[in-house]
């Protein structure tokens, strides 16, 4: 067995043709399992404000990118994850974890779940109200971590430990989905730029 000072990097590669079907093969149109993990973010039984996120990843010259998976994390109401160190207690059925692909015509994402409450930090900070993204798309090496805040949650925001660790208040505002009233419940848009002006920003995890 080669000592480990001796072994190589794995060649990284970008997402395929096929990752749609092997992770959100329901969206695909394939119609595989009987229950698809990451369809149901909040469950039934979740208490809170029901929300509907949509949005666009949008390339450098300024077009929707089409073949998109997007990953959603998030705390319930109560700022609760659904882990063992989550913070406190959870819904029956909630398990806070979403997967969802972009429209292959269009471009849009949208997912359904409920609006999350401030959850504990490191050091007892608290966080303001948040979804944790991660990204992958046909050219991305590495998938992009990245965080959505919320334009109606203003004092929470100003506080929270990591957008005020973004040392240009300008590169702020790429973090915030902005709210609208939709036909049943209310609606937040958050079009991630993946390059060029008004890039989103990224965290490395």
């Amino acid at each position: 067995m080669p000592h480990p000072e001796y072994l190589k990097e794995t060649t990284s590669q970008t997402a395929g043709p096929y990752v749609h079907i092997g992770l959100a093969p329901g969206a695909a149109g394939f119609d595989i399992y009987d229950t698809e993990l990451g369809r149901d973010i909040a469950g039934p039984n979740a208490t809170g404000q029901r929300i509907r996120v949509e949005g666009l990843v949008i390339d450098s010259t300024g077009n929707p990118v089409k073949d998109v998976l997007l990953e959603v994390w998030q705390a319930n109401a109560a700022g609760h994850y659904a882990h063992p160190e989550g913070g406190g207690p959870i819904e029956p059925g909630f398990r806070g974890f979403g997967r969802v692909i972009t429209d292959f015509d269009s471009g849009e994402w949208a997912f359904d779940t409920v609006k999350p409450g401030i959850a504990m930090g490191r050091n007892g900070r608290r966080m303001a109200p948040h979804l944790n993204l991660w990204i992958v798309a046909r050219g991305i090496n590495i998938g992009l971590h990245t965080r959505m805040y919320f334009d109606d949650e203003g004092d929470a925001n100003a506080s929270d430990p990591v957008l005020t660790l973004i040392e240009w208040e300008s590169r702020r505002p790429t973090l915030i989905a902005k709210r609208s009233l939709g036909e049943a419940i209310p609606v937040y848009r958050f079009d991630i730029r993946l390059q060029g002006d008004g890039e989103t920003v990224f965290f490395e995890i």
